[in-house]
């Protein structure tokens, strides 16, 4: 790591351990020099999100049989997804990274600034039939750091029965002024139009991007006319009634619950909820986030990257590679994927997941128009846009400011 990486390291850290009081160093990592073993043996640590998965879960399974593979033992550690971030950072200011690192997406770009992880370039990880389009959440400065395992993403789930009883028919719903249409008659037939989350944090930040993208807005002008016009559209529905105003303080669970409760036409939600749709008790579908004018709006992506962090000793790479290529084959990805409901990263295993389940072709038609938070080269500038972004929604939509002047307000705090 050069010195201008190890100042961006510490500022980095500093910044975490000011927000984390209980940020520590890191103990479950590789304390044990005994671990630092070279290329060809020995222990390789892998850190992941996933806690609910312990040692008899398929993944723990998947993650030792790559490591016998590749003629090592996996020693793995899961954090929560809040907690891994801040634990990667210190531990690469102690050089005590582990050898393969499973992030949050838009966790990405930070770790890359800070000079945390490796690029493809460095350790060879192939990621040529990985979709561009997703791949974009782990690019930085031109530099790769990663591939996704896997995606999820949003949609808007509809109630059958609701559409048919005000006389909706579900394909005529293809840009925002026949989705307002299908809202009026849902609204004049007595039901209930659509909800969502335009909560004060990232999470309403999330759900107001496919109408963000959706109009042909760009995050690096928040204030612009296409921006106006997409919260301008949410304005409205809740204004007529098509939408409650509840969905000021709606996380995407709540929002869900009012979904399930069979009274609303549409929801926007992602494929989380797949399960619970399927226990919901009336028939459902699911189309894509419609654009403006049309067609599919891209929607922020969710999922993870496996990436290499930097080592002192670099002859560990190769057996890294080694591992993140067996646990991203796709075999191993039709099996993780199937696992934590995401949309594979490449088409051929995303056609092995549709023939296998019919209902996750809308999902995969979503997951291909999706868009990484941190894609268009924004990198760390995207939690300062998103967050003033969240503030327009709520100042829109609750009636402080009109949909221009709090995207305006925005631009300008944002820069």
């Amino acid at each position: 790591m050069n010195r201008s990486a190890r100042r961006r390291l510490t500022a980095a850290v500093l910044t975490v351990v000011a927000v984390t009081a209980s940020a520590t160093a890191c103990g479950s990592g590789k304390s044990d020099t005994s671990a630092k073993a070279a290329d060809g043996g020995g222990t390789y640590t892998i850190w992941d999100p996933y806690p609910q998965f312990d040692k008899s879960s398929a993944w723990a399974k998947l993650l030792d049989a790559c490591g016998t593979e590749a003629g090592v033992k996996i020693k793995r550690t899961a954090f929560d997804t809040s907690d891994l971030t801040n634990k990667a950072l210190l531990a690469a200011q102690q050089d005590n990274s582990a050898d393969v690192l499973i992030v949050d997406n838009p966790v990405v770009s930070t770790l890359a600034e800070a000079g945390v992880l490796t690029t493809t370039d460095d350790n060879k990880i192939d990621t040529s039939a990985v979709d561009a389009n997703l791949l974009g959440a782990g690019q930085s400065g031109g530099k790769t750091y990663g591939t996704p395992v896997g995606a999820n993403t949003l949609a808007l789930y509809y109630n059958k029965a609701v559409l048919k009883e005000a006389g909706v028919d579900i394909a005529s719903v293809k840009d925002w002024a026949s989705l307002t249409a299908a809202l009026a008659k849902v609204e004049k037939a007595g039901k209930k139009g659509i909800t969502f989350s335009a909560i004060g944090t990232e999470e309403g930040s999330f759900q107001f991007l496919p109408w963000f993208w959706g109009s042909g807005a760009q995050l690096t002008d928040v204030a612009s006319s296409e921006a106006t016009s997409a919260l301008s559209l949410w304005k409205d529905w809740l204004d007529k009634g098509y939408a409650p105003n509840s969905v000021i303080n709606n996380t995407q669970t709540t929002s869900w619950q009012e979904f399930a409760s069979g009274d609303y036409a549409f929801a926007e939600n992602g494929t989380w909820q797949l399960a619970n749709a399927q226990k919901a008790g009336f028939e459902y579908g699911v189309i894509p986030v419609p654009a403006s004018t049309g067609g599919n709006a891209a929607a922020p992506t969710g999922g993870e990257f496996v990436t290499v962090p930097v080592q002192g000793e670099t002859g560990r790479y190769a057996t890294s590679q080694k591992l993140v290529t067996c646990l991203t084959s796709t075999d191993n990805l039709l099996a993780t994927d199937t696992t934590l409901s995401y949309v594979a990263p490449t088409t051929e295993v995303q056609d092995k997941q549709v023939a296998a389940n019919a209902e996750l072709k809308p999902w995969v038609d979503a997951v291909k128009a999706a868009k990484g938070r941190t894609s268009d080269d924004l990198g760390t500038k995207y939690p300062k846009i998103s967050e003033q972004l969240w503030k327009a929604v709520q100042s829109a939509l609750s009636g402080s400011a009109s949909p221009k002047d709090a995207l305006t307000a925005a631009q300008s705090a944002a820069k």
